[in-house]
């Protein structure tokens, strides 16, 4: 155990977790809504510090995170937990606990960092289940990874209180926040959080100068209208032009097992209506050799990087620009 970050005490031996914004209120040998954080007398510990649950080696482009060092990879790492409840999630056999048992392997913030250098990764991305709810983990390692020139990655659901934000931005290097849908209906109902939160850490990621891409898994019937998805590029937009929305296919999974996988017009008419926004990147997701996986230059429109998945087959971008018109191409190490 670890004794947690962001928290208070409070009385008879309760404690009033910060780190997230369900600001839970712990009483004693209870745990959050994470399961992964525990009021043991009085002090408030993280049941998951160093015991990653799942690693990998990934390229960046599984973040995703299009325009953050293309074609490198990224050691990825999750340990068991999250403060959301979705019903479609693809990792809930390791974000859903189902009981008391935290199960994981014992990865010290040192053999994580010292497993990315020999893979000759260039990040470690913080990822699978919810990076927040192992912060001081995270925390940790991300520092020591700073100092041997490593960057750091959260994959998040984006519901984080902007003090722990603040306190890991200077070891922050990019973030894909999932935007799951513009509506705190939705957000109530299918993921157990508010949305007015997740949006003002989209602001303040922008606002840090974190280089940020964002997400949204298409439902079909749920957050697909073409008012919602509208809505959600005018956000991103407001974020900046350069901002990557990623649109990605939806698949059965979890508690929604009767819905069918999300069809491909529905992807390409999101990415329309994201392109008529006004954004400049706008990707298909999950759905392997579609054109909609490439980057395209917002000014000559030709193709400059082209995918398939998660593997580059051509890059026509040279120190940030297109190799065709000149035109500076957003994000960073292209």
């Amino acid at each position: 155990m670890h004794e947690a970050m962001f928290y208070e005490k409070t009385e008879d031996k309760e404690v009033k977790c910060g780190l997230c914004p369900h600001g839970c209120k712990i009483a004693n040998q209870r745990r959050g809504i994470c399961g992964v954080r525990e009021n043991k007398e009085g002090v408030l510990y993280s049941l998951v510090y160093g015991r990653a649950i799942s690693w990998a080696i990934d390229p960046i482009e599984k973040k995703p995170l299009y325009h953050f060092h293309p074609g490198s990879d990224s050691f990825s790492i999750a340990t068991m937990g999250c403060n959301l409840r979705c019903g479609h999630c693809q990792n809930y056999s390791i974000s859903q606990l189902s009981g008391e048992e935290i199960e994981g392997r014992d990865l010290s913030p040192e053999k994580v960092v010292s497993q990315a250098k020999i893979a000759g990764c260039l990040s470690i991305a913080y990822t699978y289940t919810e990076p927040t709810i192992f912060f001081e983990y995270a925390y940790d390692t991300s520092r020591l990874a700073k100092k041997d020139n490593l960057n750091n990655i959260f994959v998040t659901n984006g519901y984080m209180s902007e003090e722990s934000l603040k306190e890991i931005n200077p070891y922050l290097d990019a973030a894909n926040v999932d935007l799951k849908s513009f509506s705190e209906n939705h957000y109530r109902k299918i993921c157990g959080g508010k949305l007015k939160f997740v949006l003002q850490i989209l602001e303040l990621m922008k606002e840090l100068g974190i280089w940020l891409e964002v997400t949204t898994l298409l439902i079909p019937t749920l957050n697909d209208s073409e008012g919602e998805l509208r809505k959600i590029a005018e956000f991103i937009l407001h974020l900046g032009k350069d901002t990557p929305w990623h649109v990605s296919r939806f698949y059965p999974s979890y508690r929604m097992m009767d819905l069918p996988p999300t069809p491909l017009q529905t992807l390409h008419r999101a990415r329309q209506i994201g392109l008529d926004t006004g954004l400049r990147y706008v990707y298909t997701g999950n759905a392997p050799g579609d054109e909609g996986e490439n980057t395209y230059c917002y000014q000559c429109r030709r193709a400059i990087i082209v995918r398939y998945g998660y593997h580059i087959k051509a890059n026509h971008i040279q120190r940030g620009l297109c190799e065709y018109c000149k035109a500076k191409i957003d994000g960073i190490g292209l």
